[in-house]
């Protein structure tokens, strides 16, 4: 009996040598191909090489680990050979608006990132996912809740993730804002107050236009704020209240100056904000809870954003917000994870910001939901 299982023992071993001598190489080629797919660069395409492109996303691309500047698409042809000679783009991979959707052929591209005037996201961003591409679009979404609802229905429908440029939800400090929120570090939250705004130079630029804004401070900067609060509260609001005042009717004749609004959420939570495109120095995220209070003061700058608490200062790296949520976009991408900034999340946006300027057309309060 022992010399049978000996036996069999030796068939089992000398089967098992053969099976791993065969399938080393396939598991190793498996383990190499893995590996070659977490370490590959997804080529990001910017759409719009406005100042945003120019000043910030450009060169937070160049600090990223998981992304690329793969291509560009522009209406000004003298921008491109400037692009491609600074970040070495090929000509295959420059696109202007008309060819754009020529981007579906190029497997150089994998993810679009739309920096275009707000009433331009939506058309760019169902053409990128009709063209396979993944999407980061900048905020706002859009300037209405039908085209994100478009948005958001073209990529599904691509089977491809879509996006929002909220980069402060990648920053060290609003994430500790939001772990001491949630976790009650100081009790529940009861009041936020949050505000954002700068004063707007050149008339005759496009922020200024309803026809490509949408809306003016509300829709540029106010939204940061409008962010913060939700994040904080962890909450949607059920009814805002808001006025508008506006002292230069003729620079600010087609969009919004300046405005303050309240939201009230479900646990009683309020917050009350403001925006402005006529003054600077409203840079701020403050929670006041049940047995203290945090604040990020500046709060949304894309760089020195500073943290407080009752207890002392939040010690955090300042890190490049775009170069973060890029990353962080990228890996969700790779890995196929949900992002936490998603077309749902912009469309939420949209919706209160209506309601917003709904309530300043009537004068009273409305309700969400």
């Amino acid at each position: 009996m022992r010399r049978s299982v000996t036996r069999r023992s030796r068939r089992e071993f000398i089967h098992q040598v053969g099976v791993a001598a065969i399938t080393a190489p396939v598991a190793a080629s498996l383990i190499t191909s893995a590996h070659a797919q977490e370490d590959k660069r997804l080529g990001f395409a910017l759409v719009g090489l406005g100042s945003l492109s120019t000043n910030q996303i450009a060169p937070a691309l160049q600090k990223t680990k998981h992304c690329r500047l793969a291509g560009i698409v522009t209406g000004t042809p003298a921008k491109e050979q400037a692009w491609a000679d600074k970040y070495n783009i090929p000509r295959k991979n420059i696109y202007n608006y008309e060819n754009f959707d020529r981007v579906a052929d190029n497997p150089d591209i994998d993810v679009v990132y739309v920096v275009l005037p707000n009433a331009m996201h939506g058309e760019y961003t169902i053409r990128a996912a009709r063209a396979g591409k993944h999407v980061l679009c900048e905020k706002p979404m859009e300037v209405s809740v039908k085209k994100c609802e478009q948005m958001i229905e073209a990529c599904k429908k691509a089977n491809r993730k879509l996006a929002i440029g909220y980069r402060c939800q990648f920053v060290p400090h609003h994430v500790e804002a939001i772990r001491l929120a949630r976790e009650k570090v100081f009790g529940d939250v009861k009041l936020i107050e949050a505000s954002f705004g700068f004063r707007i130079g050149d008339p005759n630029q496009w922020r200024l236009k309803r026809a490509l804004a949408g809306g003016g401070a509300l829709m540029d900067v106010g939204i940061y704020a409008l962010q913060g609060a939700r994040y904080i509260s962890g909450e949607e609001p059920v009814e805002v209240f808001a006025s508008e005042t506006k002292t230069d009717t003729v620079k600010f004749e087609e969009v919004d100056e300046s405005i303050l609004w309240s939201m009230r959420f479900p646990s009683g939570v309020m917050a009350n904000c403001g925006t402005s495109y006529l003054v600077g120095g409203m840079n701020r995220l403050f929670a006041a809870a049940e047995k203290g209070w945090f604040q990020l003061d500046p709060a949304y700058s894309y760089s020195g954003i500073q943290g407080k608490t009752n207890r002392g200062l939040m010690e955090f790296p300042q890190v490049d917000h775009f170069a973060t949520e890029m990353d962080d976009f990228a890996l969700c991408i790779k890995n196929n994870k949900p992002t936490k900034v998603p077309g749902e999340e912009g469309l939420r946006d949209v919706k209160i910001m209506t309601a917003i300027y709904e309530s300043i057309r009537k004068g009273r309060p409305v309700k969400l939901g």
